[in-house]
C-alpha cells in the first residue's frame, strides 16, 4: 500500500503537464538564449516538484515498510520496527536508526479539523437550531475513534499493526540506499542551469 499526500501528488502531475506543454512550445517557437533560460527555470521548478511532491512515499510491503524520501530510500523489515511515532511527521525507530517519513505529514489545519471530527456542528456553536441525522452506535463509535486523528496518525497505526502481525515471520536487514533517479535528476538540473547561465552571458 502506498501512502502519500494526495493533494501534493495531484498538483505535482498538474505541474508536469503544464511544464511539458511549455517546453514543447519553447522547442517549436523559442529562440536562444531566452528559450534555454526559460527552460532552465521550468527545469528547476519541475525538479523541486518531483523531489518534494511526486517521489516521497511511505509504502507498506509484505516484508516491511519502505520509506521513499527525496534522496534516500529506507527499507525496514517488520521485525526491525521498534517504535512508530507521529509529531510533525511519522518517525520510525529501527534500532539506532531513526527514519523520518516525508509523507504523509499532519498539518496544523488537518490536526484542528480532526479534533473537531465526531461532533455534529464541527466543534462550533450553531446560531440556528437544526435537525441532525441520528447515528447508529457503530457510526458514532467510528466517529469517536477518528476524533483527533489525522491521516498520518492512521498510517502510523497501520504500520504498527503490520509490524505486530508480521514481525515474527519477517526477515532481512534494514537498508538505506541513495536513489539513482533523484541523483540523476539533480545532475541534469545542475547541467541545465549551468548551460543557461553560460548562454545568458
Amino acid at each position: 500500500m502506498i501512502y502519500r499526500s494526495r493533494l501534493a501528488w495531484v498538483l505535482g502531475w498538474v505541474w508536469l503537464a503544464f511544464a511539458a506543454v511549455n517546453i514543447a512550445d519553447l522547442v517549436i517557437r523559442g529562440t536562444m538564449p531566452v528559450a534555454l533560460v526559460v527552460g532552465a527555470v521550468l527545469g528547476v521548478i519541475t525538479y523541486l516538484v518531483f523531489m518534494m511532491s511526486l517521489r516521497p512515499a511511505t509504502i507498506t510491503e509484505e516484508g516491511g515498510v519502505r520509506i521513499r524520501n527525496p534522496f534516500r530510500t529506507v527499507f525496514v523489515p517488520w521485525n526491525k520496527v521498534d517504535e512508530v511515532q507521529v509529531s510533525s511527521a511519522i518517525t520510525i525507530q529501527a534500532g539506532d536508526l531513526e527514519v523520518r517519513c516525508w509523507t504523509p505529514q499532519p498539518t496544523a489545519r488537518e490536526r484542528a479539523k480532526a479534533s473537531r471530527r465526531g461532533t455534529s456542528t464541527g466543534g462550533r456553536p450553531s446560531r440556528y437550531p437544526r435537525t441532525e441525522p441520528v447515528r447508529s452506535k457503530a457510526e458514532q463509535a467510528a466517529l469517536d475513534a477518528m476524533a483527533g486523528r489525522t491521516h498520518a496518525d492512521w498510517v502510523a497505526e497501520q504500520i504498527r499493526d503490520l509490524s505486530a502481525k508480521r514481525g515474527r515471520t519477517a526477515t532481512g536487514e534494514t537498508t538505506v540506499t541513495w536513489s539513482p533517479y533523484a541523483l540523476a535528476a539533480s545532475a541534469a538540473t545542475v547541467v541545465l542551469v549551468v548551460a543557461a547561465v553560460i548562454a545568458a552571458l
